[in-house]
């Protein structure tokens, strides 16, 4: 509501909550003329667009409810919770002619935005492995994994900075506290030239992480997102073999080591860009960068990891159709939950 307040050319004029708690919570200012618990009543009221911002099994039939009032939708990650629900609202949106956008806010981070021009201007070199972090103490959520409620942020990263989706993926967890749903997952994801990424989310974690190191064969750059203003460092570190110093036939290993740069990043909210991203999307119709379309790669690829976590943590190949362009069909695959269906 902060951000959406300050932009020009929106106004708030309506907020549905079913918690009063919630609600006494807010700063009066930012409230706005129709505040009620009835989204029905909350969807009859004088507005355009609706933003989502609710618990992750609840994201798809709210938002489908609003397409189907004719509203454009923006709605939390992650985008819906199976490829079906996805595809639904992708087809609603498409239907009533609507702008339809997920928050993957991170795409719209100077530090990402700079990360995707580092990676596809090739100034790493090769890209020999990528791994993240993203940990915490909590917040356990009653109805998804931390599969569902932290990996969307990195798998939208990924797709993102790389350009490109995972052929294949597995991942693996435990369930200490709830035992029907993991509080920690390691993901492996393997792209179409080999490159390996892997994502450790957890609840458990006594301190806050959210790291990326994309590790290159000329150089290796490390986003830490909660490194006040040193967020992105480019480390200026490779390991070449000397043909010239070999000795009985095996090469000896040049390590390189020169200065560690880090760049000037823009003082810009994420936050901000995205709500102006949809807001400027509404006006154009232009599609946004994280169109339902994108929403829906993140969906397929937690379906088919999840699918791993609960089986043992195989390794599942991603058949074509998880690749999918923007007017292709929607094949659903079958994805076993433990203990959620």
């Amino acid at each position: 509501m902060r951000v959406f307040n300050e932009l020009p050319g929106a106004e708030v004029v309506a907020l549905c909550d079913a918690s009063e708690e919630n609600i006494a919570k807010q700063p009066k200012g930012f409230l706005p003329p129709v505040v009620t618990g009835d989204y029905e009543e909350f969807l009859g009221s004088n507005i355009d667009a609706v933003v989502i911002a609710t618990p992750a099994r609840t994201h798809y039939p709210l938002a489908l409810k609003a397409l189907h009032k004719g509203k454009h939708v923006l709605t939390e990650k992650p985008f819906a919770t199976s490829s079906a629900e996805a595809a639904e609202l992708i087809r609603a949106a498409e239907k009533g002619g609507l702008t339809l956008m997920v928050g993957h806010t991170y795409v719209y981070h100077p530090a990402v935005e700079f990360l995707r021009e580092l990676i596809q201007t090739e100034q790493l070199g090769p890209l020999y492995y990528i791994h993240t972090a993203r940990l915490n103490f909590g917040l356990l959520q009653p109805d998804v994994d931390v599969l569902w409620d932290l990996a969307p942020h990195d798998l939208s990263i990924l797709l993102y900075t790389l350009g490109e989706e995972p052929i294949a993926g597995g991942a693996r967890g435990t369930a200490h506290v709830n035992p029907s749903l993991y509080e920690i997952a390691h993901v492996d994801l393997e792209f179409l030239n080999g490159l390996l990424a892997h994502i450790y989310v957890s609840w458990l974690e006594p301190i806050k992480v959210r790291r990326f190191v994309f590790v290159g064969g000329d150089r290796t750059v490390v986003y830490d997102d909660v490194a006040d203003g040193e967020m992105i460092r480019v480390y200026n570190k490779g390991i070449k073999l000397d043909a010239a110093a070999a000795s009985n036939g095996k090469f000896a290993p040049q390590y390189l080591q020169e200065d560690i740069n880090i760049p000037f990043l823009p003082s810009r909210e994420p936050l901000r860009t995205e709500a102006a991203h949809f807001l400027d999307c509404i006006r154009s119709g232009k599609r946004p960068l994280s169109d339902g379309w994108e929403g829906l790669k993140v969906v397929r690829i937690l379906e088919a990891v999840e699918k791993s976590l609960y089986n043992g943590g195989s390794m599942e190949l991603f058949s074509p159709e998880l690749r999918i362009g923007h007017d292709e069909e929607v094949p659903v695959p079958t994805v076993q939950r433990r203990g959620r269906l």
